[in-house]
């Protein structure tokens, strides 16, 4: 079904680049207004570029959601939302055997953006999100298995599917459901460097060992960011009114 967002506010974080771009376009396609928030000082120009291209109101704010100054600045730039789609994350190798103190350092920053950027970021703009709105949070095919070496990762999207099925109960009575995505291998720079950590560590060159991971898949081959959109598209529609407290794995039958 084709969905249509028009008249309706969507607030994406990491919205400016990789999957984030990707569901962005989606939802601009559809007829959304949107703010996307990012890390990155250009999130603005981006924001231009495609107020530009499609002919509707975006909005570019540069936040790093584990500041809350920064959270608090980005919910006073958002007003009225009808989904909030929590999209920033990182993604980086904590290997435990490795006795630097990068890997302590790499850790704490992953769980502060993960699970608590995730969680401020809800908690500061549930005022703005309208009764019988929607939330969709990205977890990661590895919230739902796990992969050695990236425990820090692992573990904040295990951590992202609790925080949506709790608050899922939490919201409810405002109508308000929460479901997350599980993307599996989709061709962004943070999964390419994971590919090529792990293609290092493994000794394979990066083409070997990705023709292994998505030949493990039901649908072999490697996704685009654009494909990640649908999902997110329909969780945040009427369609998915009676869905909830979910975790939907888009990853081509990598995990079953």
């Amino acid at each position: 079904m084709p969905h249509d967002f028009t008249g309706q506010r969507v607030l994406i974080t990491g919205g400016n680049m990789g999957l984030g771009a990707g569901v962005a376009r989606g939802f601009l396609a559809a007829g959304a207004e949107l703010i996307i928030a990012g890390i990155e000082p250009d999130v603005p120009d981006t924001a231009a570029r495609w107020a530009q291209e499609f002919g509707r109101p975006v909005t570019g704010v540069t936040a790093d959601i584990a500041r809350p100054d920064d959270v608090a600045r980005l919910a006073d730039a958002a007003g009225p939302l009808d989904a909030l789609i929590n999209n920033a994350g990182l993604e980086l190798i904590t290997p435990i055997a490795d006795p630097s103190p990068e890997v302590d350092a790499t850790f704490r920053r992953i769980t502060e953006i993960n699970v608590i950027g995730t969680f401020s970021v809800i908690r500061a703009l549930l005022p703005r999100l309208r009764d019988g709105g929607r939330i969709v949070n990205t977890a990661s095919v590895w919230g739902k298995t796990a992969v050695a070496e990236f425990s820090a990762y692992c573990a904040s999207k295990h951590a992202v599917i609790g925080l949506t099925r709790s608050l899922a109960h939490e919201l409810a009575p405002r109508g308000i459901s929460v479901n997350a995505v599980c993307p599996g291998w989709v061709r962004t720079t943070a999964s390419m460097r994971s590919l090529g950590e792990m293609a290092t560590r493994s000794g394979q060159t990066e083409d070997t060992l990705l023709a292994e991971i998505t030949g493990a898949q039901a649908l072999p081959g490697l996704m685009e960011p654009d494909d990640m959109a649908e999902m997110y598209l329909f969780l945040a529609s009427a369609a998915a009114r009676n869905i909830t407290g979910q975790s939907f794995s888009v990853d081509r039958g990598e995990s079953m």
